[in-house]
């Protein structure tokens, strides 16, 4: 269960951010529209707010998921991928710190995204990827080891059209994963029930559970299907300006 979440709304430079994905440029305007139903869907599902000031500096500092790895009274700053992205992780540094007793990081020569990282109870899968490498994906496992849970590493580096693990993995409870068929065989996903998802609504997979709800973008009526049919309330919410930079529902929020 969630009671919190830290959010950062775009900046107005929002554009000038990161994206790999031939889509166009974002509209800011509907972009902050969105952001807002966004925090509303959070606080529908019950979870208090911090808000932070947009952050001119870094147009890709909406995605705050990237920046840390949140655990019970710890919080594990990253270090990511992307040279342009570095500073967004002090900038989060002192609003963590008011919020969790201990703040860890993953020091160089590693480099770790939160997009990376995907938390299914006791256990986490660690994406290595264009932005996360074995070196920064060990150090995570090692602090994560120390505090009792258990990880594994996914290798995505060769599976077409996904930034981050969490763009095609995301953690239901309930023993559930869901998966896009790229990754659907893996073996460290053994034991899990799969839900998949079709390969025309890949999106889809970037999902989030937040207590009696599940986020999904709009616009993918199979795999909201699928999720009401195994039980599932869900909220569907507009992300094409976030889609066009390579971002999806759960970069827009550090939950805890």
């Amino acid at each position: 269960m969630f009671s919190r979440a830290i959010v950062r709304p775009p900046g107005t430079n929002y554009a000038d951010g990161l994206t790999r994905v031939p889509l166009g440029a974002p509209d800011f305007e509907r972009a902050l529209r969105q952001h807002a139903a966004y925090c509303e869907a959070l606080e529908r599902c019950g979870l208090e707010l911090t808000r932070l000031e947009p952050d001119e500096r870094y147009p890709d500092a909406t995605f705050v998921e990237d920046t840390a790895v949140l655990i019970p009274a710890t919080a594990i700053l990253t270090q990511p991928g992307a040279a342009s992205r570095i500073g967004e992780v002090e900038s989060i540094r002192d609003p963590l710190s008011r919020l969790f007793p201990r703040i860890d990081s993953i020091p160089e020569p590693g480099t770790l995204d939160g997009g990376d990282v995907c938390e299914a109870g006791s256990h986490f899968f660690i994406g290595l990827s264009e932005r996360t490498n074995e070196a920064g994906a060990g150090q995570l496992a090692e602090l994560l080891g120390s505090r009792g849970y258990t990880a594994s590493l996914v290798d995505i580096r060769n599976v077409k059209d996904i930034l981050h693990l969490k763009s095609g993995l995301a953690y239901l409870g309930d023993n559930r994963l869901v998966v896009i068929e790229a990754l659907a065989n893996r073996e460290e996903l053994r034991g899990y029930e799969l839900v998949r998802v079709n390969v025309d609504e890949e999106y889809a997979a970037n999902c989030v559970r937040v207590n009696d709800f599940v986020l999904i973008a709009a616009g993918y009526p199979a795999f909201e299907q699928t999720l009401r049919g195994l039980g599932y309330e869900t909220i569907a919410l507009e992300m094409t300006e976030f889609q066009k930079m390579d971002g999806g529902l759960s970069c827009l929020s550090l939950r805890f």
